[in-house]
């Protein structure tokens, strides 16, 4: 599982199986949970194409309102969900690059790079 605190704990999930021990490199996070929708997208926010990194983004339910007392921050992170069509949804910006997808999971690979 992977997770960060600006969303109800975890965010996506993945069943470890023995030939992932054996053979994988980076890591599997695997894919969201049922009350989230995940994005890799470029510098403009465009979604990018399987196998290609990008920066990860959470929507849905699961995701904070954002920041007690901190604005800037909040509007910095949290910004309106361009693939939703409710006006007030937010996708939340987690700043975790080299996030690609495989197929229907996803990896971080070459390291985490973070805030």
């Amino acid at each position: 599982m992977y997770g960060i605190t600006e969303t109800t704990v975890h965010v996506t999930y993945r069943v470890v199986t023995a030939d992932d021990v054996e053979t994988m490199t980076g890591s599997m996070i695997g894919r969201e949970m049922p009350d989230l929708r995940l994005y890799i997208l470029d510098q403009r926010c465009q979604l990018v194409p399987a196998g290609v990194p990008g920066e990860m983004y959470v929507g849905g339910e699961g995701v904070a309102r954002g920041y007690l007392n901190l604005p800037a921050l909040t509007a910095e992170r949290f910004i309106p969900d361009p693939f939703c069509a409710e006006p007030s949804a937010r996708l939340y910006r987690t700043a975790t690059w080299r996030v690609t997808y495989r197929t229907v999971t996803l990896s971080i690979s070459g390291g985490w790079t973070t805030r």
